[in-house]
């Protein structure tokens, strides 16, 4: 098990197992029993990604070997490397612009902040307003255009768009 560049929906199995130590017909229910673990994850539940899995040994029984066994195997075998591995949580940050009239800045700016906004500049808009750019994560934002509007009697809008992922700190 080794990351892979970040990306959000990465994954990749490689089957380097030789000499037939696993059946061929077997390596499918290895992948899916990683595929199926990977999207409850380990950590609060979330998916897993930018994983890379490389099946480099094993070894079957004549009698007790099945599709459901490897599958089996396979999601506990990864649960362990994931425990190993210590994975971290990822959030998304969205780009943040919002329009405003002037009079509602300090209200903008503490409503940003509140939500682990960070501002990163205002300019004038040109027509007696605000523009404020802000990173904020995308958690934090829903509920934002009922809030912005109570705020600001309506006045005010914004736009987002994705920015990055942030790997969050343990707390």
């Amino acid at each position: 098990m080794e990351p892979m560049e970040p990306g959000g929906e990465g994954y990749e199995f490689i089957d380097e197992i030789k000499g037939g130590v696993i059946p061929r017909e077997f390596i499918p229910s290895v992948d899916k029993g990683i595929r199926d673990t990977l999207s409850n994850g380990i950590v609060a539940g979330y998916p897993v990604v930018d994983v890379r899995i490389r099946l480099v040994f094993g070894s079957y029984h004549d009698v007790d070997s099945s599709q459901l066994a490897f599958e089996l195997a396979a999601s506990q075998a990864f649960k362990e490397g994931m425990r190993q591995a210590s994975p971290a949580l990822l959030e998304p940050i969205m780009a943040v612009e919002v329009e405003t009239p002037e009079e509602y800045m300090g209200d903008v700016m503490g409503d940003l902040n509140r939500r682990r906004g960070v501002v990163l500049g205002m300019d004038d808009d040109g027509i007696g307003g605000k523009k404020v750019r802000a990173e904020v994560p995308l958690a934090e934002m829903f509920g934002y255009s009922t809030d912005l509007r109570s705020a600001t009697q309506g006045r005010a809008t914004y736009s987002m768009e994705f920015k990055n992922i942030l790997k969050l700190l343990p707390t």
